[in-house]
C-alpha cells in the first residue's frame, strides 16, 4: 500500500506543528524546510484545520497551531482522513465492467483484510510518537 502525497504532507504539517508548538508556524515554514511546493501544503493545511487537528489564522500574522495535544491526534484518524479510500482494490469498478472472477474470488476480502490491519496498527499511535525526538528533529529541519 502506498501513502497518498496528501497524507504524507498532512503529517509532516502535523510534525512540524508539534514541534513548533505553541508557536504559530506558517505554511511558508514548513515548504521551506520539507522542500514542498507552497500551493499543496495550503490544501493541507485547510483541510487539517476544517477537521479540528489543526487551529488556523489568516492574515498578517498568520499561520496554524495544533488544536489539541500531540498525544490526543492519532495517526489512523488523520490516515482515514487524508487516504481518498480504505478500499484497496473495487471488483464491480473495473473500465470493462465487473471482474470476471468477482464472485468466486477472495482477493478484494484478502486485501481489504490487509488494509484494516494497516489503519489498526496505526490506531495504536498518536502524533507525540513521531517526534519523540525533537532535538534531532529541530536540528535536521533548521527550526
Amino acid at each position: 500500500m502506498r501513502l497518498s502525497t496528501f497524507s504524507d504532507y498532512s503529517l509532516r504539517v502535523l510534525m512540524h506543528a508539534a514541534l513548533r508548538a505553541p508557536e504559530r508556524v506558517t505554511v511558508d515554514e514548513v515548504a521551506e524546510a520539507y522542500n514542498i511546493y507552497r500551493n499543496h501544503l495550503v490544501k493541507v493545511v485547510h483541510a487539517l484545520g476544517r477537521n479540528g487537528f489543526l487551529a488556523t489564522r489568516r492574515g498578517i500574522g498568520g499561520g496554524f497551531t495544533l488544536a489539541m495535544p500531540p498525544n490526543q491526534i492519532g495517526l489512523g484518524q488523520v490516515m482515514r482522513l487524508t487516504e481518498a479510500d480504505e478500499t484497496v482494490i473495487d471488483c464491480r469498478e473495473r473500465s470493462g465492467g465487473r471482474c470476471r472472477i468477482f464472485p468466486a474470488c477472495r482477493l478484494k476480502g484478502v486485501l481489504d483484510e490487509a488494509a484494516a490491519a494497516f489503519f489498526a496498527a496505526l490506531d495504536n499511535y498518536s502524533l507525540n510518537d513521531l517526534v519523540k525526538r525533537p532535538a534531532e528533529m529541530k536540528t535536521v529541519l533548521k527550526i
